[in-house]
C-alpha cells in the first residue's frame, strides 16, 4: 500500500487561539502551517483578519497568506489546488503540514472529496453572467440562482458575484445544482494520515475573548486600515470588503453608523460567526474536541493534541 501524506488539522471558532497553539505545536513537531482562512488570503488586510505577524510566526513557515489583491478572484478550487501542493511538498521535506483555520469550505475541500471543483470553467458562460450582473445588478443573477438551486442561493451572499456565477455554471454544465454535489459527493478523503483537532471553550468566555479582540483591532488601527483600502480604490461591493470587520467599518466611514454602534455591531457579528463556525464543524465526527478551558497552559494543550496524532 502506498504511503499516505501526514496531515494535522486544527480548527475552531474565531478568537479561540488557533494561531498561538498551532505555532507551539509546529515548533515541537517540526511542522509548517497552511492557513485555511478565506480572509487572510488578501494582501493589505491584516488587522481585521487577525493575520499572524512575522514576530508571532517565530520562524515557523506559513503558507496561503497574502495570495491575492482584495479585488482578485480566489475560489475554493484555487485554495484546494494550492493547499494540496503545499501539503505534498511539506511531507516530502520530512516536516508535518498543519492546516489551521476557521473557513469551513476551505477545510472541507481538503478533508472531503468535493467533486464540484472538478467542473471545468466555462468562460463564455461566466462572461454572459458577469455582463448580466453589470447590467441589472447582483440581485438579478442571485434570483436566477434561487430558481435552480435555492439551497446554494441561501448560503451565498448576494455580493459574492463569483460564487453565484460558479453555482450557476455548475448547474448549467451538469444539470444538477451545486448543493446536490455538496450533499451527495461529500465523501471523507482517505488521501492522508489525518488527525483533526477542534478547539472549543465555554461560550461566554469565547464571546468575551471576541469582544476583547475587537477592541484590540481598533487600538491597532483597524479604522485606518479600512480607510486606506478604500483610498486605494477597493470598493465596498468587493467580496473581500464584505468580510466581518470591514463592512462594519465601511458603514461607519460612510457616516451610516456612529462609532459605538459600529463597535457593538462588529462584536455581535463576530460572535454570530463563531457560533456558525462551531455548528459547521460539529458535523464532522472525525474531529477530536479539546476544551481549552480545562488546561492551564498552551504547553498542556499542545501535549494533549500531540498525544492524539496517529
Amino acid at each position: 500500500m502506498e504511503n499516505k501524506d501526514d496531515l494535522l488539522v486544527i480548527i475552531g471558532p474565531t478568537a479561540i487561539g488557533k494561531t498561538t497553539i498551532s505555532i507551539n505545536i509546529a515548533k515541537k513537531l517540526n511542522g509548517e502551517i497552511i492557513s485555511a482562512d478565506s480572509m487572510q488570503i488578501y494582501k493589505y488586510m491584516d488587522i481585521g483578519t487577525a493575520k499572524v505577524t512575522l514576530e508571532e510566526m517565530d520562524h515557523v513557515p506559513h503558507y496561503m497568506l497574502d495570495m491575492v489583491y482584495p479585488d482578485e478572484e480566489f475560489t475554493v478550487a484555487d485554495f484546494k489546488n494550492k493547499a494540496e501542493k503545499h501539503i505534498e511538498k511539506i511531507n516530502k521535506s520530512d516536516k508535518l503540514p498543519i492546516l489551521v483555520g476557521g473557513t469551513g469550505l476551505y477545510l472541507n475541500s481538503i478533508v472531503y472529496e468535493l467533486n464540484f471543483t472538478k467542473v471545468e470553467a466555462n468562460e463564455e458562460f461566466r462572461k454572459k453572467y458577469d455582463y448580466l450582473a453589470d447590467m441589472y445588478g447582483n440581485q438579478y443573477i442571485h434570483d436566477e440562482l434561487s430558481k435552480v438551486d435555492a439551497v446554494s442561493a441561501n448560503r451565498i451572499n448576494i455580493n459574492d458575484r463569483q460564487r453565484i456565477i460558479r453555482a450557476l455554471e455548475i448547474y448549467h454544465e451538469t444539470g444538477k445544482p451545486m448543493s446536490y454535489y455538496n450533499k451527495n459527493f461529500r465523501k471523507e478523503t482517505d488521501k492522508y494520515n489525518l488527525t483533526m483537532i477542534g478547539l472549543t471553550m465555554d461560550r461566554a468566555k469565547l464571546y468575551s475573548r471576541i469582544n476583547r479582540r475587537v477592541d484590540l483591532m481598533l487600538e491597532e488601527g483597524l479604522i485606518d486600515e479600512v480607510r486606506k483600502l478604500m483610498d486605494m480604490g477597493y470598493g465596498k461591493d468587493l467580496v473581500s470588503m464584505q468580510g466581518i470587520g470591514y463592512k462594519e467599518i465601511i458603514s461607519y466611514l460612510e457616516g451610516e453608523t456612529k462609532l459605538d454602534e459600529t463597535i457593538e455591531m462588529l462584536k455581535r457579528n463576530t460572535r454570530r460567526y463563531a457560533k456558525r463556525q462551531l455548528t459547521w464543524f460539529r458535523r464532522d465526527n472525525r474531529i477530536k474536541w479539546i476544551d481549552i478551558n480545562k488546561y492551564d497552559s498552551i504547553e498542556k494543550i499542545s501535549e494533549t493534541i500531540i498525544s492524539y496524532i496517529k
